[in-house]
């Protein structure tokens, strides 16, 4: 019974848009039968679809480290590195896979990154990262 309220706090904390959004449509619908408008219903999604729901979305959306401090500092924003990640993630390809297929993007880092410092503590910081993501993600 323990996995049932995470599972809940989780949904309710990471889908909280969509949530909202199921919540503003069925008020939508239930407006005319409580007042007796027939416009109500086009306001109440209006003002929860079109005003509440991107102010609550701006207002809640956590805001980047500018400085750089956070735990992907020393990882690339790489788009191939991404994909990987997220198939990773997803399930799609095994450990091994990943591995064999971080190593592969690695040796083909361009020459100016692999100046900047050692090639092999650079790939230890990008699997590091990579390990915390996934394992956040799979939470």
């Amino acid at each position: 019974m323990n996995g049932l309220p995470r599972r809940i706090a989780w949904n309710v904390r990471h889908r909280w848009r969509r949530i909202f959004a199921v919540l503003v449509v069925g008020a939508g619908v239930a407006a005319p039968f409580l007042t007796g408008l027939w416009w109500s219903l086009p306001l109440v999604w209006f003002f929860g679809l079109c005003v509440a729901l991107p102010v609550l979305h701006t207002l809640t959306k956590p805001v980047p480290d500018e400085d750089g401090d956070g735990d992907d500092a020393g990882a690339p924003d790489d788009p191939a590195l991404r994909a990987l990640r997220e198939r990773y993630a997803r399930g799609e390809i095994d450990e091994r896979e990943f591995e064999r297929k971080l190593d592969r993007l690695l040796e083909t880092e361009d020459a100016e990154t692999a100046d900047r410092g050692d090639a092999e503590d650079i790939a230890d910081r990008v699997r590091d990262g990579l390990r915390r993501e996934v394992d956040r993600v799979r939470e």
